[in-house]
């Protein structure tokens, strides 16, 4: 049987989420609720029969990885190759001053240039797909008939729906890319990924903002 189950999930949120900042490659950790993101994750997954989990290496998405390892005990391993695309002089700035200072740049990124590349050492959409693409035949293939999850980042899950749907990278997105949402594929050798369910966020649901700090 060569079919590799794969759970994707974004890192739960983080106070530059709510802030539209980009992060990039920048090392910026969960706040409280992507913290208790990363348990109602952990929860709803408490029951699958998991073989691995592969991570990016990037705090966010290694402490959501690792509340879903202690919750199923599944082995975790940090990868590189799962971080988020590389923004380079984009890192750190909000989406309104990306637009105010750099308008040109902003006009490239927003309609989705697949070969523009942020100055300061960034990626262009084209190498993050090839970079992800890579990676993602890489750890599947080493589990024929099994299950894993990978944990990682908003632009690598927009990658996945669309190597999963055959999107071309400028294709408009209609599809939610929600913090700690579970998202489910099937990888084979010969086609690849392809999509079996996609934001599920029933366990998201069960408990309000609010209620986090009461």
């Amino acid at each position: 049987m060569h079919v590799t189950r794969i759970i994707a999930i974004r890192h739960g949120e983080t106070a530059w989420n709510v802030d539209t900042r980009i992060q990039g490659h920048l090392d910026i950790p969960l706040n409280d609720i992507g913290e208790w993101q990363a348990q109602q994750a952990a929860g709803a997954l408490a029951n699958e029969s998991i073989d691995a989990i592969y991570s990016s290496d990037l705090q966010r998405a290694f402490a959501t990885a690792q509340a879903i390892a202690d919750t199923t005990n599944a082995p975790l391993i940090a990868n590189q190759q799962l971080r988020e695309r590389s923004f380079g002089d984009f890192q750190g700035r909000t989406f309104a001053q990306i637009e105010a200072e750099s308008p040109e740049d902003a006009m490239r990124w927003r309609k989705r240039d697949p070969e523009f590349v942020p100055a300061g050492g960034g990626e262009s959409l084209t190498m993050l797909r090839a970079r992800i693409d890579n990676a993602v035949n890489e750890l599947a293939q080493q589990h024929p008939g099994e299950q894993i999850v990978l944990v990682a980042h908003g632009g690598v899950m927009d990658v996945l729906y669309r190597l999963a749907t055959k999107l071309d990278l400028q294709a408009p997105r209609t599809w939610q890319l929600t913090n700690a949402a579970i998202n489910r594929l099937l990888w084979t050798p010969d086609s690849g990924l392809t999509l079996v369910g996609w934001a599920d966020t029933q366990h998201l649901n069960q408990q309000s903002r609010d209620e986090i700090h009461s």
